[in-house]
């Protein structure tokens, strides 16, 4: 039997009146904005079509435009306290521009009166100023060259009018990202010499949101797509996967609530005038219980992630680190983040995702002067005490560093620096000296941590227990 190609065809799909532009095809975007936008098209009747421009001259455009815009989701993981995996036709593409192809359709963008939105997700570097490009390239190099050449050709076409502006949805992972993109705009307005009222138009009717993202998105399931392809009775060379887990926090006016109808559909989209809060807890629960989990797991004898949150141990020293030291740092309301710690956890223990441990202690020690020292260093403020659990996992973290684990050796990845420090703190074979030679290293930690009264000790007494009796007794010592 001759397997059907997914496409409007083939399928039943909704189509919506194109109301949001946006750079970036890829597995994220798809996964995370797409859906959500599927989601209130269904529950809200948003009536919102996306127009997908293809950012760089590579990509996937011509393979969407081949399905008509439709892809098929998969959400795995925890939902409701049970392991879930469901899938959907996503429809809200209406149709994608490669601007290296067709820029003349690019620009015609602009003169669409029901556009209203802007997302973007052009990797890390994609919010950069680049001086080579100017206004009658076809297209320009950056990502905000294109939007600006964009932006200019609604402004002459609506002659300036207040309600032709955009509310501009940013998602590459970089901070301000609402902000910076604003400011690389204004830039080549100055440079192109676009006029006063063009630049003006810019900053009154234009929304710039910085924003912050979460969902794990493994992407296409390629290891499997066989077996999906049979489930699915149909081909799709779209496919994305990911968790089940998403927030999206966007940093705007309040407006936004009556213009987004997230909240009634009971996505998990947080509309704030202050995004640094949320920011900070990602970075404390999720990436910090990441950070200090790895070593004490992986020297336990654990590989994945998911098992670590499943074993009795070292799954409540986690659990502990989150909800009695972690916690207990962070300004906001105890229910939220008992949630978000909960949804942490449930995250870990995906059984549809499985992360080695090893892949993500790649530069541990920059990671855990980001992610751990600073709920350490608020702990000992707040509880004018050391926090026995994270300094635990810093002694771990010195004792990952040795490259042993039993009889095996394992190679360190980090920057080469740290490398050579701890090469050479560990040829002396005396834990003490490492611990004050680490402690005091202030190219590690930006702070001499043996100022504080204690924590040396506590670092001292952990990482020869670990040494001289092994993760396992030290550990479950500890947790009792």
């Amino acid at each position: 039997m001759k397997m059907i190609n997914l496409n409007r065809n083939t399928v039943k799909a909704n189509t919506y009146t194109e109301r949001i532009v946006q750079f970036g095809e890829g597995n994220f975007l798809r996964a995370f904005a797409d859906w959500m936008i599927h989601e209130m098209n269904k529950r809200a009747n948003f009536d919102a079509g996306v127009v997908v421009v293809q950012p760089i001259n590579q990509g996937l455009i011509k393979k969407l435009n081949g399905q008509d815009g439709l892809y098929t989701l998969y959400l795995n993981g925890i939902k409701d306290e049970k392991a879930i995996s469901e899938h959907e036709i996503i429809d809200c593409v209406q149709r994608g521009i490669n601007p290296y192809e067709n820029h003349a359709d690019y620009l015609a963008i602009a003169k669409n009166p029901d556009l209203r939105f802007m997302i973007s997700n052009t990797t890390e570097a994609g919010i950069e100023y680049n001086p080579d490009d100017k206004l009658n390239n076809t297209p320009q190099s950056s990502f905000p060259g294109k939007l600006t050449a964009l932006l200019f050709k609604r402004f002459q076409i609506f002659k300036g009018a207040a309600d032709k502006g955009l509310i501009l949805i940013p998602c590459e992972l970089i901070d301000n990202n609402g902000g910076n993109l604003k400011r690389i705009i204004l830039q080549y307005a100055d440079n192109w010499k676009l006029g006063a009222d063009f630049v003006e138009w810019i900053n009154k009717y234009n929304i710039f949101c910085n924003t912050l993202v979460d969902r794990i998105v493994p992407g296409y399931p390629r290891d499997k797509i066989d077996t999906i392809t049979s489930e699915l009775g149909y081909k799709d060379n779209l496919v994305v996967e990911g968790e089940q887990f998403h927030l999206w926090v966007i940093e705007g006016p309040a407006s936004l609530k009556e213009e987004i109808p997230a909240e009634i559909c009971g996505l998990n989209v947080v509309f704030t005038d202050n995004l640094e809060p949320y920011r900070t807890r990602k970075v404390r629960i999720l990436n910090g219980a990441h950070t200090s989990l790895v070593p004490v797991a992986y020297l336990y004898g654990i590989d994945k992630v998911r098992e670590s949150t499943e074993d009795d141990v070292v799954g409540m020293f986690l659990k502990n680190t989150i909800f009695n030291e972690i916690c207990p740092t962070l300004d906001f309301p105890e229910k939220e983040l008992r949630q978000f710690s909960k949804d942490v956890l449930d995250r870990f223990r995906n059984p549809y995702l499985e992360h080695a441990l090893m892949s993500i202690s790649l530069n541990s020690t920059s990671k855990y002067k980001v992610r751990v020292l600073p709920s350490v260093l608020e702990f000992i403020k707040r509880k004018n005490k050391n926090p026995k659990l994270l300094l635990f996992s810093l002694a771990a973290l010195i004792a990952f560093y040795r490259g042993e684990r039993g009889q095996e050796r394992f190679t360190i990845k980090d920057d080469q620096s740290a490398i050579d420090f701890f090469a050479t703190q560990w040829a002396k074979r005396d834990t003490a000296s490492v611990v004050e030679a680490t402690l005091k290293n202030t190219d590690l930690w930006g702070i001499d941590l043996t100022q504080f009264e204690g924590l040396k000790e506590v670092v001292k007494n952990n990482l020869e227990s670990i040494i001289i009796n092994g993760m396992k007794e030290t550990l479950e010592t500890l947790v009792k």
